[in-house]
C-alpha cells in the first residue's frame, strides 16, 4: 500500500502475540496484491480490464465494495470509489486493513491494548496499561514537526484517528463531481471515530468538501469528532472534540 505500519501490543503470551503480528503483517501483503491499483497482476486490477469477475475476486473485494457504497451514500457523493470510471477503493482500503489488522491482534488472548499505525492513520483498542489511556498526537500540517492537538481515548474501548491533506502527498484527493483534485480552502482534515474504516472516509469526504460545509457534515454524523485547518492557519472543530483531547 505505498506506507509504513507499525504495532504497539500490550499483554498477551509472547509467542501467541508474534504468531498474531505476523498473521497480520501478512494480511496486509495480501490486501496489497488483492486491492493495489499500481499492480497489474492485482485483482483489482484484472478486474478492471475484464479479466476477472467479481465473483472470482477474494470475498473480501465484494465487503470493499459493499463498503464504499454505503460511504458514498452516507457522504452524498463526496467519497467514492470509482475514479475514472473504474473501481478504485484506494480510499477505503488502508484504514479497513489497519483496522482488521488491530482486531485480529486484539483477538489474542490475554492482549489488553493494541495500536496499528498505517501511514498516520491509527486505530486503539484496548488501553497500554491500568489507567493509562492510549494518545495519539496530529502533526502540524502547516508546522513541520509541531503538533495540532493531541487526541486521547480515555474511557473508550476503541477509536480511531484519520488524517487526510496534501502535506505528506500534495493534492492527491479528488473531488468525485470533477474528477480532478479537490479544490478547498483546507490542508488538513482529521476525524476521530471508533472505526478507522470509516474515519479515514470521512476524513477523505470532509476535505473535499471544504472547512465549512465539511464541518457541518462532520457535525451531524454519530460518534464523530474532527479537526479541520485551512490553508489560512484557522482551525475548526466539531462540538464534542475537546472531550477527546489530551
Amino acid at each position: 500500500m505505498g506506507t509504513v505500519f507499525s504495532f504497539d501490543v500490550r499483554g498477551g503470551d509472547s509467542g501467541a502475540v508474534q504468531s498474531a503480528l505476523q498473521e497480520a503483517v501478512a494480511g496486509l501483503h495480501r490486501v496489497d496484491e488483492v486491492f493495489s491499483t499500481y499492480r497489474d497482476d492485482s485483482q483489482i486490477s484484472r478486474l478492471a480490464r475484464g479479466q476477472l469477475t467479481i465473483d472470482e475476486c477474494d470475498p473480501e473485494v465484494t465487503e470493499i465494495l459493499d463498503l464504499g457504497a454505503e460511504a458514498e451514500r452516507l457522504s452524498e457523493g463526496w467519497f467514492s470509489t470509482t475514479y475514472e470510471g473504474r473501481f478504485d477503493p484506494t480510499g477505503i482500503v488502508k484504514g479497513w486493513s489497519v483496522e482488521r489488522a488491530a482486531r485480529r491482534i486484539a483477538d489474542v488472548p490475554g492482549v489488553t491494548g493494541v495500536s496499528v499505525n498505517g501511514g498516520g492513520d491509527v486505530q486503539l483498542l484496548g488501553v497500554p496499561g491500568p489507567q493509562l489511556p492510549w494518545r495519539v498526537g496530529v502533526s502540524d500540517p502547516l508546522r513541520p514537526g509541531g503538533l495540532a492537538a493531541v487526541i486521547s481515548a480515555a474511557g473508550l474501548d476503541e477509536l480511531a484517528v484519520a488524517t487526510s491533506g496534501t502535506a505528506e502527498r500534495g493534492a492527491h484527493i479528488v473531488d468525485p463531481s470533477t474528477g480532478r483534485s479537490a479544490v478547498t480552502d483546507l490542508v488538513a482534515v482529521t476525524v476521530v471515530a471508533p472505526q478507522l474504516t470509516w474515519a479515514d472516509c470521512w476524513a477523505t469526504a470532509a476535505f473535499a468538501m471544504g472547512s465549512r460545509q465539511g464541518l457541518r457534515w462532520l457535525e451531524s454524523l454519530p460518534d464523530v469528532e474532527a479537526l479541520l485547518i485551512t490553508a489560512g492557519d484557522e482551525v475548526r472543530c466539531t462540538g464534542g472534540l475537546a472531550a477527546r483531547l489530551g
